[in-house]
């Protein structure tokens, strides 16, 4: 859950959670043409943008990609043109591999609490700056994350979606006995 809350904070104000148990690498698959600037595996949906209520300048997690077992700081610059009310919400979905973990509308001045905002967000530059806890206990594989975040008018906020792997390294256990 903290995964969703993390790219549910990093949306609003613009992730991440899951990892492997048996040690290995973690590799972010993101396309260029849609990339977030900055060093995270965000990239905005294959989507209009014109008319989003917020403009994402960048968002950097350290470490990028994320590890398991160790603090993750969020660090995200964006652009509000108009007040986020009471009423705004995020459709969101997470899926580890083809299995869907998370499909929810949730209510974004309620998550948003998390990296200690709250709504209204008034118009002008937002930075923040978060740090959250990623579990090691999340199993291995790639986690697909999708949130369309939407204003109390149904205006878009912003579309952003992450894919990351976590894991694939191969630890010999054979040995290790």
């Amino acid at each position: 859950m903290r995964f969703s809350t993390a790219c549910v904070a990093a949306l609003s104000a613009s992730v991440a959670s899951a990892g492997s148990w048996f040690g290995g690498s973690q590799e972010v698959v993101v396309k260029d043409a849609q990339k977030v600037p900055g060093e995270s595996p965000l990239e905005f949906c294959d989507t209009d943008h014109s008319n989003d209520i917020v403009k994402i300048e960048s968002v950097d997690l350290l470490p990028n990609p994320p590890e398991t077992g160790a603090e993750l700081v969020i660090r995200a610059t964006g652009t509000v043109f108009e007040t986020i009310e009471n009423g705004a919400y995020v459709n969101l979905v997470v899926k580890y591999g083809l299995i869907r973990l998370i499909s929810t509308k949730a209510d974004l001045c309620e998550q948003i609490k998390n990296v200690d905002l709250e709504c209204p967000i008034e118009k002008g530059v937002l930075s923040l700056t978060k740090s959250v806890e990623i579990p090691k206990e999340v199993p291995p594989g790639t986690y697909n994350v999708y949130a369309e975040v939407v204003n109390h008018d149904e205006k878009p906020i912003t579309c952003l979606q992450a894919t990351v792997k976590f894991g694939g390294g191969k630890t010999d256990l054979g040995n290790e006995l």
